[in-house]
């Protein structure tokens, strides 16, 4: 029906009773009569699948939603990471895309791009993870079919094979720093060197 004094449209649905409870569906602000309708079809196509795609939900407003919903359960710095990929690359890159129409080919042309361009592949591989873990989530909430990002994550870089330094070598890094720098991290290092403990939890200590 026609919304009076501003010529929107609205519609309204009941769907499938939960517990004995009626419930009714009622959205509004739709500019034509037609997208009105569109909408509430697929609100009712969504009852029969269990898949509710809402097109008015663009890529750029699913992700801070779903950067606000993983905050407090993630680790600040695994959190500020996920923010930076969103804010840096997904959001310029997807987020004018309603959600429902994100494809896997907008996903591959942006990597191909990035790597053309000359971008790091480990950044490139963080981007993407980042979009197909906050896309997983959509799928699993019944908000998406599937996950267009599923198969656009380039492989996992490897990591550098690593040189192990002789206890000559250590021993003349340890030296240098005493002389040099006297500070508390020659301390910090030679505890590193002589227990093999990891950045994190020689920091901790």
């Amino acid at each position: 029906m026609a919304e009076a004094n501003h010529g929107k449209w609205t519609y309204c649905v009941d769907l499938a009773r939960e517990e004995g409870r009626r419930r009714t569906r009622r959205r509004g602000g739709f500019a034509t009569r037609a997208e009105a309708a569109r909408e509430m079809k697929a609100v009712l196509d969504g009852e029969v699948r269990g898949v509710y795609e809402d097109r008015r939900t663009t890529v750029a407003s699913y992700l801070r939603e779903w950067l606000a919903s993983v905050k407090e359960r993630l680790a600040p710095n695994t959190y500020a990471g996920y923010a930076d990929c969103v804010e840096r690359d997904l959001i310029p890159a997807f987020g004018h895309h309603r959600l429902p129409d994100l494809r896997p080919k907008h996903i591959d042309c942006w990597v191909a791009a990035q790597q053309d361009a000359g971008r790091g592949r480990v950044t490139i591989y963080r981007v993407v993870s980042t979009l197909r873990n906050a896309l997983n989530a959509a799928v699993r909430s019944w908000r998406l079919r599937y996950n267009p990002a599923k198969h656009s994550v380039p492989p996992k870089p490897r990591a550098a094979e690593r040189t192990c330094w002789t206890p000559d070598e250590a021993a003349t890094f340890l030296r240098h720093n005493a002389e040099h720098y006297a500070d508390r991290l020659t301390d910090l290092f030679e505890v590193m060197l002589g227990t093999g403990m990891r950045r994190g939890e020689v920091l901790a200590l």
